[in-house]
């Protein structure tokens, strides 16, 4: 209890120092309370004088962090004009779409008169694409371009971050110590490389090893949420899923936590008693060694770091067989980490994760108890009630403990919390377990990890479908707004409660059962069961049962995908694939893919650019790394932008076959299925209006009684040198060219083409203005109303032929 109390003061002392500063009236007070403590000369008295001097330091560490804004301070220089800074990027990159995020840690600054030293972070927004102005004998010819340890000058706006409207970015900022932003700077250039400390570059460099692996072997959105399970990398999730796992109070599998700590630390344990036995200490140091390697690994945030200093207490105390407290070492986690980081208190993952384990240390045992008594389960009854018992106490002492927080935070509480966990967390385990095979496999051997991939694709698949029919119905998550006040009285009634309800006894009883359950892991790997084999036997049969429901039909499926203001056609007949453009969002189009693909299926057949604008090709880029593409067929067109000169060097590092595309061309596929290449000669247009976009592929799509024209983004120009040839136009269904652009889509190509469907590719409330209301009325009277289609108002749509009769489906 001494620990407990001795933390408590560290951490309320970091509190008040963030609260009320440091005052000489507050030390004041505090040391009269210790001399009259000191005078008792009682054994309670020096205990107390003991806290308040460790109060008293608490209050003085803080002081300690406080930084004083001048001419030293970067943000001193904020919103002062263009200047440039020199510093060392300081955490992993983080790439989102189009952009990659550099935490620079600033060294000197120059406004204009002169280098001068500095320090503060800024965090530094540059294009995805962007190479920084390497030295001679630095230069990188493939991403990632930027990588921790670097050090940059960068020349740029240095801003204050904005306060949003629904979010204050900035104090968001603050409390990870930045004060200062740079977006997309003028200038970066690489002055040295290597600069970092060693252990943790090389930790990075594994991490993005990994991360290739599960990107590699598994289809989207799965391997984004593998990747947040088993290495901490957030960037990817799609937004929608981040909604679903909201509103089904979820979200937590998203932040590596205590949970996932545990997990691991379960299985290593178990494996490494199981190899060893309890006589020698190599279990309790492979173990130890198991928990802080996936910290690391997963960038050693806040919740990770906190449950990994918990859980290496315990085991040091199971190790030299001292009585365990889950209390004591969560109390001690907590005040350690906020001694390392004070502004950590601040942070709402931090609070979140300190609340939910707090919950399940104090409020699970209660809980498992009445839930044994209700149903009269046995102790240590290891049925399925029991079971069902367990997981329901520990998911209602986490929700309870974090409600009061993500309501004064969010504004927004979720009504299915307690069962959509229950179902999901079970394949939690299974989930992190797979993923972290298929990362370790898929450096050495890619196609084995693509094989596992399956299984760890059907766990995530799980939670992601779990979580989606918790986070449906509407009354999945109300809104509430609260102040403080609410928080702190929540805290006050349940502690008094759970006083009233446990005395003094305190809760060291729940490590108990974590000893039991830590038990019956181990002796799994030494007994082997054979109603064990069950597990593997449902994962091959729901795997089975999976793909022979998801498996393609004959028929012809086209779909037009929802990638925003870019095309991207996928063209899919029974296993054969073909995609014509990427879109111009790298997450959008895998994730567009893996919903369309066959969870085995990592090939498509053939890839086809329609012209290197970067809203067709940027998502191929992409593409080509995670996916095996067998043909590459292009309008033959060269340019200087940065995506193409990624696109073109991903082409020949990969060997893949290119070839040019040519009118006249026909392109066989599956069975009597196949393409037609209308345009471009074999001599480009030049001096058009827009050569780039006159150039395009112009295809038509051919199976039975059905034909697709897909126009990519030429103007009226190259419509009417169609119309001038001799090309058979006339179509089922027609991509509309350019978006819906006035520049194209004239009366006579659409009276040549006489399509009965229509389908724009066009981003929502896009800068450009498209679809143009005339090319929208025209298409009208050719199609009808019916039969006109945007994926801005429709979502992605497909259409499915048997060669004579058409389906069109929508997401919306």
């Amino acid at each position: 209890m001494k620990l407990i109390y001795l933390s408590l003061s560290w951490i309320i002392g970091i509190y008040l120092g963030m609260w009320a500063g440091f005052h000489w009236g507050i030390v004041g007070a505090i040391a009269a309370v210790a001399l009259i403590a000191l005078l008792l000369s009682h054994r309670r008295a020096l205990l107390l004088v003991l806290c308040l001097a460790i109060l008293t330091g608490g209050i003085l560490r803080f002081e300690s962090t406080v930084v004083t804004v001048d001419e030293g301070a970067l943000r001193y220089y904020n919103d002062s004009g263009t200047v440039k800074i020199g510093g060392l990027v300081a955490a992993d990159p983080e790439v989102t779409g189009s952009t990659i995020a550099l935490r620079l840690e600033a060294r000197e600054i120059d406004t204009g008169e002169g280098w001068r030293e500095v320090s503060g972070m800024a965090l530094v927004y540059v294009p995805r694409f962007l190479a920084p102005d390497f030295p001679q004998e630095e230069i990188r010819s493939e991403q990632p371009y930027y990588r921790y340890g670097d050090l940059l000058r960068v020349e740029g706006e240095l801003e204050t971050p904005p306060e949003l409207e629904e979010f204050d970015w900035g104090e968001y900022l603050a409390r990870q110590g930045i004060y200062s932003i740079v977006s997309y700077p003028r200038q970066v250039e690489l002055t040295a490389a290597g600069q970092g400390f060693k252990p943790q570059e090389w930790l990075y460099g594994l991490r993005e090893r990994l991360s290739e692996s599960l990107e590699g072997a598994i289809h989207e959105p799965q391997a984004s949420l593998a990747q947040a399970v088993l290495l901490g990398k957030r960037g990817d999730v799609p937004d929608e899923l981040r909604e679903s796992l909201s509103q089904a109070g979820t979200a937590h599998i998203l932040a590596v936590s205590g949970l996932h700590i545990g997990i691991v630390g379960g299985i290593a344990l178990g494996f490494w008693v199981w190899l060893f036995g309890r006589r020698r200490p190599w279990y309790f140091w492979l173990a130890l060694g198991a928990i802080w390697g996936f910290a690391l690994l997963t960038g050693l945030h806040a919740p990770a770091l906190r449950a990994a200093i918990m859980v290496s207490l315990w085991l040091f105390a199971d190790y030299i067989g001292r009585p365990r407290s889950a209390l004591t070492s969560l109390l001690l986690a907590a005040a350690l980490m906020v001694g390392i980081h004070p502004s950590i208190l601040g942070e709402v993952s931090f609070q979140m994760s300190f609340a939910a384990m707090g919950g399940i240390v104090l409020l699970t045992p209660h809980f498992q108890s009445w839930g044994r008594r209700v149903f009269r389960v046995a102790e240590r009854d290891r049925r399925f009630t029991g079971f069902v018992i367990d997981s329901l106490a520990v998911t209602l002492g986490a929700v309870l403990a974090t409600l009061p927080v993500i309501v004064y935070y969010f504004q927004q509480i979720s009504l299915v919390a307690l069962p959509a966990n229950f179902f999901a967390l079970p394949a939690l385990p299974f989930a992190i377990g797979a993923a972290a095979l298929v990362a370790v496999i898929g450096v050495f051997a890619m196609p084995l990890a693509q094989v596992l991939g399956w299984v760890a694709w059907l766990c995530i698949s799980y939670i992601i479908e779990v979580t989606e029919f918790f986070a449906y119905p509407s009354f999945a998550s109300a809104e509430i707004e609260v102040g403080a006040p609410f928080v702190w009285g929540y805290y006050a009634v349940l502690g008094a409660l759970l006083w009233v309800g446990t005395g003094r006894r305190g809760a060291g009883a729940i490590m108990g059962r974590m000893k039991e359950r830590l038990s019956q892991v181990t002796g799994l790997l030494g007994r082997v069961p054979a109603k064990l084999v069950v597990i593997p036997l449902i994962i091959v049969a729901a795997l089975v049962w999976t793909a022979a429901v998801t498996a393609p039909d004959n028929r012809l499926h086209v779909f037009f995908l929802d990638v925003g203001q870019g095309d991207a056609v996928l063209i899919q007949r029974g296993h054969q694939q073909v995609l014509v453009d990427g879109g111009p969002d790298a997450d959008r189009i895998c994730l567009e893919l893996g919903d369309r693909l066959p969870f085995w299926d990592r090939t498509i057949e053939l890839v086809i650019p329609t012209h290197p604008s970067a809203d067709h090709i940027a998502g191929l880029v992409e593409v080509i790394q995670r996916y095996e593409v067998g043909q590459v067929l292009t309008s033959g067109q060269e340019s200087e932008s940065l995506v193409y000169e990624e696109w073109r060097r991903l082409i020949d590092e990969k060997d893949v076959e290119c070839t040019i595309a040519s009118a006249g061309q026909r392109v066989e596929l599956a069975g009597d299925l196949f393409l037609e290449v209308l345009h471009p000669q074999a001599t480009l247009l030049h001096d058009t209006s827009s050569d780039v976009n006159n150039n395009s592929v112009v295809l038509r799509l051919v199976y039975g009684d059905f034909s697709l024209l897909l126009t990519g983004d030429i103007f009226v120009e190259t419509e009417g040198y169609l119309l001038d040839g001799r090309s058979s136009l006339g179509s089922t269904v027609l991509k509309v060219a350019h978006h819906g652009s006035d520049s194209s889509s004239c009366a006579e190509f659409l009276d040549a083409v006489e399509p009965q469907v229509a389908v724009i590719s066009v981003g929502a409330d896009n800068t450009f203005g498209h679809p143009d209301p005339g090319v929208v009325e025209r298409l009208s009277e050719v199609v009808g109303e019916d039969g006109l289609y945007l994926t801005s108002e429709h979502g992605t749509i497909e259409l499915v032929t048997d060669g004579g009769r058409l389906w069109v489906r929508t997401g919306d």
